[in-house]
């Protein structure tokens, strides 16, 4: 057998090597890594914790329902899904108004939305938000 047959079976073998990697990297994104089928975006009103949680000029991560509140400095209420827009992870970190996905780093402002760092570019859904005797609600007919 001449060389160059054996030099292209290296390189399938390589190639193929490599497949499994990657299969593994997206499977961490889509269960136990942080997100997946059991965690979504609210489909309808949720009920978070009490209005004073949430200071002007700051963010409240609410990671059991999936959801972000931030407080504008004249008071007003945004809330995001914390659903990455990369892979479908959860995120589950909030350094100040700076979201971070445990999956591959992308980050997100939690005041606006937008992505602050990739690899993700779509910036999070927003979601419908408001206050309801003190407790602050965020979903679908919020």
């Amino acid at each position: 057998m001449s060389a160059r047959p054996a030099a292209t079976r290296r390189t399938v073998l390589r190639g193929a090597a490599l497949t499994p990697v990657a299969g593994l990297g997206l499977a961490a994104c889509s269960s136990g890594g942080g997100g997946g089928a059991a965690l979504a975006t609210p489909t309808a009103p949720v009920p978070l914790g009490s209005e004073n949680e949430v200071p002007k000029g700051g963010a409240k991560l609410y990671r059991d329902a999936n959801v972000v509140v931030s407080r504008a400095a004249d008071g007003s209420l945004k809330a995001y899904s914390t659903i990455c827009t990369h892979a479908g992870c959860a995120i589950n970190k909030l350094s100040g108004t700076t979201l971070v996905c445990p999956c591959h780093g992308s980050q997100f402002d939690a005041v606006s939305g937008k992505v602050v760092q990739a690899p993700a570019t779509e910036p999070l859904n927003e979601l419908p938000v408001e206050v309801k005797n003190g407790k602050i609600v965020a979903g679908p007919a919020a």
